[in-house]
């Protein structure tokens, strides 16, 4: 027997929020739990202070059921191991953590060892057999989710290879899921809930820039692509994001095009930097990474993000008991 998202993690609604650097701050993170989901804010390179004032936020803003994601391989291990120190230190229970890529086993195992609840993000089987049995809830990111790519499966063949490995582990499908008729998808191939991403770029609550939310909405799949230009910060990782001058013409100098604000902090932005443009970036929005995922299509304009949670909630599962091998 296996169990839902939302009976491993205490939420109403088996859908988990994608912890997106920059565009996921802590008011995204608390709406879509409050509203049910698993929300999730985007830690990415905080540390100490900043972090703290983040953690601060996010046990504020909700009681329920709301993680901080992340990402192993851009702070390494000894940043990530202060990362999780504050997060294990300075928030309640009801703050899982969650991470994009997998860490050393030492992490795993004290956050297993401490009974915080702990979501993986992973591209392969073998990193999702890996992170199963440590306990955390295996996020399968397919090749069609926007942002950086784990691994080259599409991502109901990477469900349905993980589930056949793991007929009792919870297992969440992301990339390409824009509507209900995608989710039911997923979770035919074998998931027990989902994660959404570019469907809460676009909400009222992220953090992204007006330009980018605009440039979502008016997508389709034919407009983003698959590229490693963006590499400044988070160098080695494929991303899929929507085609600009940048991902057609990759040869132009790496001068600075922006700036842009984290935690009350001034940064210059780079072309190609990896940064994502949010309500606080000024300079040239056009060339910056605008992370996108095939569900666009599917994406027509901003909303709460309660009622996306609303749109997917009618066809997910809550927190019953599902027999094992059966989706």
């Amino acid at each position: 027997m296996r169990t839902t998202v939302a009976a491993v993690l205490g939420t109403e609604v088996s859908l988990l929020q994608s912890g997106m650097g920059g565009v996921s701050g802590t008011e995204l993170a608390c709406a879509v739990s409050n509203a049910g989901g698993a929300g999730c804010a985007g830690g990415y390179k905080l540390v100490g202070a900043p972090l703290t004032a983040m953690l601060e936020r996010l046990a504020e803003g909700t009681g329920k059921p709301v993680g901080l994601n992340l990402v192993p391989e851009v702070v390494g291990p000894d940043e990530l191991d202060r990362q999780v120190t504050q997060i294990l230190a300075e928030t309640p229970g009801h703050v899982y953590l969650s991470l994009f890529g997998m860490p050393d086993d030492a992490v795993l195992e004290r956050v297993a060892a401490d009974g915080r609840k702990l979501v993986v993000q992973v591209g392969t089987v073998a990193d999702g057999v890996h992170a199963a049995g440590y306990g955390a809830v295996v996020v399968a990111q397919g090749i069609e989710a926007g942002g950086h790519l784990l691994g080259h499966s599409k991502r109901d063949e990477l469900v349905a290879g993980l589930r056949e490995r793991l007929p009792d582990a919870c297992l969440v499908a992301a990339g390409g899921i824009g509507s209900p008729h995608e989710a039911r998808r997923a979770l035919a191939a074998g998931a027990d809930g989902i994660m959404l991403g570019t469907a809460f770029v676009v909400t009222y609550e992220s953090r992204a820039h007006p330009y980018f939310k605009r440039a979502v909405c008016a997508a389709d799949e034919g407009d983003t692509v698959i590229t490693d230009v963006y590499e400044i910060g988070w160098p080695g990782r494929r991303h899929r994001v929507l085609a600009t001058e940048v991902t057609r013409n990759p040869h132009q100098p790496k001068n600075f095009i922006g700036r842009t604000v984290v935690e009350g902090q001034t940064f210059l932005v780079p072309r190609f930097s990896a940064a994502v443009p949010t309500d606080t970036t000024t300079g040239k929005i056009e060339e910056m990474a605008l992370y996108c995922g095939l569900s666009c299509g599917a994406i027509l304009g901003e909303l709460a993000a309660a009622d996306v949670v609303a749109q997917f909630a009618r066809i997910l599962p809550g927190a019953e008991i599902v027999e094992s091998g059966k989706g």
